[in-house]
């Protein structure tokens, strides 16, 4: 793979203070990345699955193990979940598809810039070939996971609607707010592993004030803080979207994706300014 020679030139005045050139060069940047973000997601994917013997079937895996336990524990009054507008295997088992790929797009950014510190130090190309790159695997992986969530749906007799349609763009939403988090995360993600470990136990957290496992909650303090959690909404909507056609709360969903798409435009922003600093460290 030939890599063209670029010529950079460093000046001591902020690339902040002329917007619209870092945003002209952001555009270049990103057109320029297209084919070795292509030749990178090519080889992630097949390392990804050529040193797995249980291949593609990791990505169900998690979800069939999630609700398998907890149908289990709900049928025995372990756990009162309450009612769901699915049955409620395929609802966790869907919900848990959609969790693991934000979770994926969350943790992307982080560990392909951390993975490509050699390359980083040593060839100068667009940065934005590496979080391109993991993009696309977070969609390769949900493709998979399509299997899955058509099997639920042929399994259960599930009814399809003309909103299911529309489900991939909120899908895609989901999926820009974990890579906004993971972007802005990134450069120092690149220097310390402990953000790489701390994503790890927050995402933990997280599963647990998402409605992933549970219905939303109607009322009291952590029914609060479950729709507070912007990928509530996002999340919600792409199951409603998908099965019922019915969407409980459009005004936090147009809120979150608000704040999903401007947060990974000043993610993109801060990550171009801050690469050369994370750069130079890792050569020093």
């Amino acid at each position: 793979m030939m890599l063209k020679k670029t010529r950079v030139v460093y000046r001591p005045e902020s690339r902040i203070r002329h917007p619209l050139q870092l945003f002209r060069e952001m555009g270049r940047d990103l057109l320029a990345s297209r084919e070795l973000a292509w030749r990178l997601l090519v080889r992630d994917i097949s390392a990804q699955y050529r040193q797995s013997l249980l291949g593609i079937f990791w990505a169900f895996i998690p979800p069939v193990i999630t609700a398998a336990g907890f149908t289990l524990a709900k049928s025995s009054g372990i756990v009162n979940i309450g009612n769901t507008e699915l049955p409620y295997a395929a609802y966790v088992m869907f919900s848990m598809s959609l969790w693991q790929t934000f979770v994926e797009a969350l943790n992307g950014p982080v560990q392909a810039v951390t993975a490509a510190k050699a390359m980083l130090a040593r060839i100068n190309f667009p940065r934005e070939a590496l979080i391109v790159a993991k993009l696309g695997e977070v969609f390769f992986n949900f493709g998979i996971k399509l299997i899955l969530i058509l099997g639920l749906f042929i399994w259960y007799k599930i009814p399809v609607t003309w909103s299911i349609i529309l489900a991939p763009v909120a899908l895609i939403h989901l999926i820009l707010l974990g890579t906004f988090i993971g972007l802005l995360l990134a450069p120092m993600g690149a220097l310390y592993q402990d953000f790489s470990k701390g994503l790890t136990l927050i995402s933990g957290f997280w599963l647990f004030i998402t409605p992933v496992v549970y219905p939303v909650p109607s009322n009291g303090v952590f029914g609060s803080i479950v729709k507070l959690n912007p990928v509530t909404p996002l999340l919600v909507t792409t199951r409603e979207l998908a099965t019922t056609g019915v969407i409980s709360d459009p005004q936090g969903f147009w809120i979150a994706s608000l704040i999903a798409i401007l947060g990974l435009l000043l993610a993109w922003v801060i990550y171009r300014l801050a690469m050369p600093f994370v750069i130079e460290r890792i050569s020093s």
